[in-house]
């Protein structure tokens, strides 16, 4: 299949090297989402990252999705490799349901270069449309949303066989053996802010940047007065979602899902509490709150006393939070925090490997 593209206009701002769009909504479930919106009348290509070596801008598991009339969505190196990759398939490269491509080492194209020498190894399935299609991306996207997780298994050049329930990963877990390849499928990390703070302020502006969805529960009236409107005194970081709710009542009828980070910053027993009784309630990864050593121990005994959390509950909660580095102010705190959430993150994702 041919499809119609000028690689010489293609703008390399439109492949993000964050895993997050400016709306701050996980740029592959975005890249799902169209994708299944093209699935319905037209053949596609989605690119899947399997492997890094060295340095590349996006890790494992980033995606990219190519719609048989060379529409674009989602992004593989940030713009490294994208308009080789789209000029190929628009001269008619990859038509087997599957097969993986390497760039960075000049087997494929010389002139394409990762940076500090990287090399990146690409998935890429070509799919009809159709409803069978459409079904298999809708099975990916929840996963993607956060609604489970998937493996899902393929033998090369063939169509996936298999896509099956997993556990959540805490980053997208990718096995290559030969021709068999197994990607596990799941949510990409969010961090639930309970309450406004300076701290928080720099907390989510940190996430962002690290690629974490990023919502902020806020009931308090007179803080939201100073986030929007013609009140406004604080800006957000981009794409954080605001939330107008009690943050605990919000995770009671809501929940989260595994790959989500539970913070409270408020310096509010009142809130901070609260969010601890029900955050132990969740599969959270990581739950933390605010304060210093002898403000935690007097809040250990009240949610022990007024909450009734045992002592498993007591030792999933952070507090003080954040790795101690000698921080003083709200930025170092902020730092300290999310170095200690990305430690979690990483070392959950080392375990799975072993």
């Amino acid at each position: 299949m041919m499809m119609s593209i000028d690689p010489l206009a293609l703008n390399t701002d439109a492949f993000p090297s964050s895993g997050l769009s400016a709306s701050g909504t996980p740029l592959d479930l975005q890249v799902l989402q169209q994708a299944q919106q093209w699935a319905a009348t037209s053949a596609l290509w989605l690119c899947t990252v399997l492997h890094t070596w060295g340095s590349a801008p996006r890790g494992p598991g980033a995606m990219l999705a190519v719609s048989a009339e060379g529409h674009h969505c989602g992004s593989l190196s940030g713009g490294c490799v994208e308009e080789d990759l789209l000029a190929r398939l628009a001269a008619g490269q990859w038509q087997a349901p599957s097969q993986v491509i390497r760039y960075g080492d000049g087997e494929l194209a010389a002139n394409v270069k990762l940076p500090c020498g990287g090399i990146l190894g690409i998935l890429i399935e070509y799919l009809p449309a159709g409803d069978d299609t459409v079904a298999y991306l809708g099975r990916q996207l929840a996963a993607v949303a956060g609604h489970e997780a998937l493996h899902k298994r393929l033998t090369l050049p063939h169509p996936c066989q298999s896509l099956t329930p997993a556990e959540f990963a805490t980053q997208p877990q990718i096995n290559v053996q030969g021709h068999e390849i197994d990607i596990r499928l799941s949510a990409a990390p969010q961090l639930f802010v309970a309450g406004y703070s300076p701290v928080a302020q720099y907390c989510m502006s940190f996430a962002f940047s690290l690629g974490f969805e990023v919502v902020l529960c806020e009931p308090r009236e007179e803080v939201l007065a100073t986030l929007q409107g013609d009140s406004q005194v604080h800006t957000l970081p981009p794409g954080v979602r605001v939330l107008e709710a009690l943050p605990a009542h919000y995770l009671q009828l809501n929940g989260c899902h595994a790959n989500t980070a539970i913070v409270a910053l408020t310096h509010d027993p009142r809130l901070d509490d609260l969010t601890m009784m029900e955050a132990v309630k969740t599969p959270a990864f990581y739950i933390g709150v605010m304060g210093s050593a002898q403000n935690s121990r007097h809040r250990r005994e009240r949610l022990t006393r007024i909450g009734h959390l045992t002592d498993t509950d007591q030792q999933r909660i952070h507090a003080p939070i954040g790795l101690d580095i000698g921080s003083k102010t709200p930025a170092e705190i902020g730092l300290a925090i999310m170095a200690d959430i990305v430690r979690l993150k990483n070392q959950g994702a080392a375990d799975q490997h072993r």
